[in-house]
């Protein structure tokens, strides 16, 4: 049960210890979790940060790691220094990643051994981004992806958790569960920050009419009107609102 710290820059987090069963949720680099069980190439964990319990493929992990900083870009590019010269190489860490600053080259830190980001697309690990608008619409555009927590997709859930998961505050992962944390806000009139819950589905109000999320017959994360998005849903899904809440609350 001794903290781990995951060393790649996502993993897939599966309902089962097989790669054919379900996607639940993603694990980001540098993230901490405790390994529950080991079954043959798979072990179960409960992430540090949402409780979240799911099976990752076996793998060596850091033990000791001390973040110094996060990455605040959707992607920032993974370098390697080769002969005295920082190239680019094909993989990224993703938005919200906490790193730790091994030694710094001009612009670039080095995060692992020979592995270098820039370091303009960091904040120090304490950084509070109060803009919860700006983290979602750094998202738009993606694709939408069932477990989901990267650019490289996303689900509606992970895109209202990934404000709390780069401010590092207690939020749930699953839509169910934020529901039930989040309390109801007792008149039902939109406004910015507003996040609507239906069974199964959340986005959140930018403003009085417009509404961004993660929406799956959409296949991306986009901005519609609020009052549309509730007819779309009511008329496709059968849906009505669940619940409404404001991130301010949280």
């Amino acid at each position: 049960m001794k903290n781990n710290f995951f060393n790649h820059p996502v993993g897939n987090i599966y309902s089962k210890p097989s790669s054919d069963s379900e996607i639940s949720s993603q694990i980001l680099y540098g993230e901490k979790f405790k390994i529950l069980s080991r079954k043959k190439k798979w072990i179960r964990i409960k992430t540090n940060f949402d409780n979240y319990v799911g099976f990752i493929k076996k793998s060596e992990f850091k033990k000791n790691f001390k973040p110094t900083h996060k990455i605040y870009k959707l992607k920032s590019k993974i370098f390697k220094k080769i002969h005295k010269k920082i190239l680019p190489t094909n993989n990224f860490l993703y938005f919200a990643s906490g790193v730790s600053l091994k030694k710094k080259n001009k612009n670039f830190i080095e995060f692992e051994k020979n592995k270098w980001i820039k370091l303009r697309d960091t904040k120090k690990i304490n950084h509070y981004e109060n803009n919860f608008i700006k983290i979602l619409k750094l998202f738009l555009g993606s694709k939408y992806l069932w477990g989901g927590k990267t650019s490289e997709g996303i689900d509606c859930s992970a895109l209202i958790q990934i404000y709390f998961y780069y401010n590092r505050i207690f939020f749930p992962r699953d839509t169910k569960d934020q529901s039930k944390f989040c309390k109801k806000k007792m008149n039902n009139s939109f406004s910015k920050g507003d996040i609507i819950f239906w069974k199964g589905h959340v986005g959140m109000c930018l403003n009085k009419s417009k509404f961004i999320h993660a929406y799956g017959p959409k296949k991306k994360v986009l901005i519609m009107p609020t009052n549309l998005t509730i007819r779309i849903i009511q008329k496709t899904a059968e849906l009505k609102i669940k619940k409404i809440t404001n991130i301010k609350n949280y």
